[in-house]
């Protein structure tokens, strides 16, 4: 079996729950000597106000070619057998699981940081969107991992504000789909 052939992606529709065996199942193997689990669950409070569900949407086909992507990620990283994945949409009840992760592997090591790298980078990078509903309103929320990923991002690109940089604009005569022409100057080159 090749390796993407041992990773079990899915994005539930709504009302659908998570089948937690199916996927321990599937990721279950005679040589694995370790499964690791991450199940999200949607606990009751946040912030001393009281949760009644999560509502998650998606753009479905992105959030698959990413998450399928991210196992690709984890696969080169560590020696893994299996890897499922699940994440529901829709409304998610207090105490209900939301997304679920197993990871198997020879070996204890690999299954827990892949299991651990997994959540975080479909946390980070998927587009998967959460809204809280709580006894008095709801709100977006933008997972920690995202927040933490856009603010290494802009501080890459600080790195390009610290130099000084001239953008000269050049207009083209005949039409095109992109319209201006960006050139970059850095401190030091000839104009």
């Amino acid at each position: 079996m090749a390796s993407e052939d041992k990773d079990l992606v899915e994005i539930l529709e709504e009302h659908n729950k998570i089948d937690i065996a199916k996927y321990i199942n599937y990721v279950s193997a005679p040589q694995a000597g370790a499964i690791a689990t991450f199940s999200g669950t949607t606990r009751d409070t946040f912030e001393g106000k009281t949760v009644l569900e999560l509502r998650y949407e998606a753009y479905v086909p992105m959030a698959l070619r990413c998450m399928k992507s991210i196992c690709s990620s984890a696969r080169s990283s560590w020696n893994l057998l299996a890897i499922a994945v699940a994440h529901c949409l829709g409304p998610v009840p207090v105490g209900e699981t939301s997304v679920f992760i197993a990871v198997s592997a020879v070996h204890r090591a690999d299954a827990l940081d892949a299991c651990k790298f997994v959540i975080d980078e479909i946390k980070a990078s998927v587009p998967i969107w959460k809204k809280e509903v709580y006894s008095n309103g709801e709100v977006w929320k933008e997972n920690t991992e995202f927040l933490e990923r856009r603010l290494d991002l802009g501080k890459k690109d600080e790195i390009w504000n610290e130099k000084e940089i001239e953008v000269e604009v050049e207009r083209h005569t005949r039409k095109s789909c992109c319209g201006a022409k960006v050139k970059v100057i850095e401190e030091g080159d000839e104009k």
